[in-house]
């Protein structure tokens, strides 16, 4: 996608973000993998600074061990991410001009687990336009959680985990569009039966994903915002 010995070549785009990174992980960095995975997918480079023409230059970060290490942590923890899409091989750090890197390759996510949002609500849910990170409307957040899964997705995945994630994505849907619901209300709305609507919602209550709210007759649920 890139040639990182011709850095100064390219310029932040769709599939391209940079960061300067000299004081850590930054926190705009989960906008960029949550775009990026709800979109095209793309490179973010950690140790890279854009120059008032736009070009890209390598700058020396303090210790670009650390941030991959603080990378994958904050990753693989879902009240930071969704979901993890990376593999092993898509974090590396690379030479650029005598100085050392952090490269980034984070895929398209799979239609089984998008939207990708952060920072532990669906509400923080974005996608790439141009060089920036947009945040996902209510439209659109609905309009990823009810488009169909990809067919060749679908066979790589068990039955029971393909109806669960149905059920997630409805509920969450539902929720999306519904500041405060009470359980009952759910079911009729989704079809589901109550004992599975509480399931689902005790789940995405330990994943820090709903709040419920009130005494156990008159309970009602809301998105964590």
């Amino acid at each position: 996608m890139i040639d990182l010995n011709h850095l100064e070549q390219y310029r932040e785009n769709n599939r391209i973000e940079a960061k300067r990174a000299v004081g850590g992980l930054p926190q705009s960095i989960w906008e960029t993998y949550s775009a990026f995975a709800n979109t095209l997918g793309g490179l973010i480079l950690l140790g890279v600074e854009e120059l008032e023409d736009k070009s890209l230059h390598a700058i020396r970060l303090p210790d670009p061990e650390e941030l991959v290490r603080d990378f994958w942590t904050a990753v693989n923890d879902p009240n930071v991410a969704s979901v993890n899409v990376l593999s092993e091989k898509d974090v590396t750090i690379e030479p650029v001009d005598g100085k050392r890197i952090v490269v980034i390759r984070v895929p398209r996510a799979s239609r089984a687990v998008r939207p990708v949002w952060v920072n532990g609500s669906p509400k923080n849910c974005y996608f790439r336009n141009g060089e920036g990170d947009c945040q996902c409307t209510a439209e659109e957040l609905n309009a990823m959680f009810s488009a169909p899964t990809d067919p060749k997705q679908e066979r790589k995945t068990d039955a029971v985990r393909r109806a669960r994630r149905r059920q997630f994505r409805t509920i969450v849907a539902y929720l999306t569009e519904h500041p405060t619901v009470r359980l009952s209300e759910i079911a009729d709305a989704t079809g589901l039966k109550q004992l599975r609507v509480r399931t689902v919602l005790r789940r995405l209550i330990a994943d820090g994903i709903v709040v419920a709210e009130g005494t156990s007759r008159n309970r009602t649920y809301r998105l964590k915002y």
